[in-house]
């Protein structure tokens, strides 16, 4: 471990599950992929269901009509296909940011920057994860699979944006919310007005968020160069924020419309929009843990997105 920064500043939970139950060799690679805070998982699997609810919906297959291992199906391949590619973009991101992260308090004790796992390793996992996910992709009908090979670029290219861009968050909110069109695409094979509204609301939800999650290392971020929305933004980030989720909603509202959905669904995306309301009430950008507190509250308004849908 890298002793150079206090373990409480760390974003790595000491003694957890992995620790106590993983077999010693493992548990780099557990952390490294982070399977044990899957809030990344959560957001960027709660697009793919956005996407494949709203292709039933315009289908007019409801759920209740739906064979259920139809169902079942198509929820595991983009939950598993979630999974990995969360865990690959994070082994793809501390490869590039090895040298960063080990000066960044936070990410001192990552297992690359603190030299717990060596970077041929990491390479090796990272190639499995890919060939996973790629199994996962040649399930799915052709035009998704030419998107989801498009959308391992935007994957490669996020850890260099935080070099060349203040806007890296937009980077990831084309990657993260792809799942939208990938799961509208397995279901109907062809992209709706209401699944391009439905992605480009992801879209300004993850400059929201992650602008939040950005804030934890501003300080860090201003000494080893990296850039943000959350440098960038500065004095004005509050107004901002509340402008991304302003269209977040706006983005929902007309998706839905467009999608001929009933009332449950207007609902729900108002729903949404107490929870994004609460976040910025809530929010003090200069608390890391709070940063963190109202970052993670953004499955929850995921989770309520992708209920207002199906149910709507």
């Amino acid at each position: 471990m890298n002793k150079k920064f206090l373990l409480s500043a760390s974003d790595i939970p000491q003694d957890n599950w992995i620790d106590r139950w993983l077999p010693r060799s493992w548990r780099a690679y557990a952390k490294l992929a982070r399977i044990d805070r899957p809030i990344g998982t959560w957001l960027l699997y709660l697009p793919c269901l956005w996407g494949i609810a709203l292709a039933w919906q315009e289908m007019g297959r409801p759920l209740s009509a739906t064979p259920l291992l139809d169902i079942l199906q198509i929820l595991l391949l983009f939950g598993i296909g979630a999974f990995v590619m969360r865990g690959a973009g994070c082994t793809l991101n501390d490869l590039w940011d090895r040298k960063i992260d080990s000066q960044v308090a936070r990410t001192a004790n990552r297992p690359l920057a603190s030299g717990e796992l060596m970077t041929f390793g990491a390479i090796v996992f990272l190639i499995a994860q890919l060939s996973v996910g790629l199994v996962i992709l040649l399930q799915l009908n052709p035009t998704s699979c030419v998107l989801g090979l498009l959308v391992l670029l935007l994957v490669i290219f996020y850890p260099a944006a935080k070099r060349v861009t203040y806007w890296p968050q937009a980077v990831l909110g084309l990657t993260f919310n792809s799942g939208v069109l990938l799961g509208f695409l397995a279901v109907k094979e062809a992209i709706s007005p209401a699944a391009l509204l439905a992605y480009a609301a992801g879209f300004f939800w993850t400059l929201g968020y992650d602008t939040i999650y950005a804030y934890q290392d501003k300080t860090d971020d201003l000494i080893v160069g990296v850039r943000s929305l959350a440098l960038f933004l500065g004095d004005i980030t509050k107004p901002a924020l509340a402008m991304f989720y302003v269209l977040t909603v706006i983005l929902l509202i007309a998706s839905v419309w467009q999608a001929g959905l009933g009332a449950i669904a207007y609902i729900g995306i108002l729903l949404s929009a107490v929870n994004f309301s609460c976040q910025l009430w809530n929010i003090d950008l200069d608390n890391p843990r709070i940063c963190l507190k109202t970052f993670l509250s953004n499955r929850n308004a995921g989770i309520i997105i992708a209920l207002a849908i199906v149910l709507g």
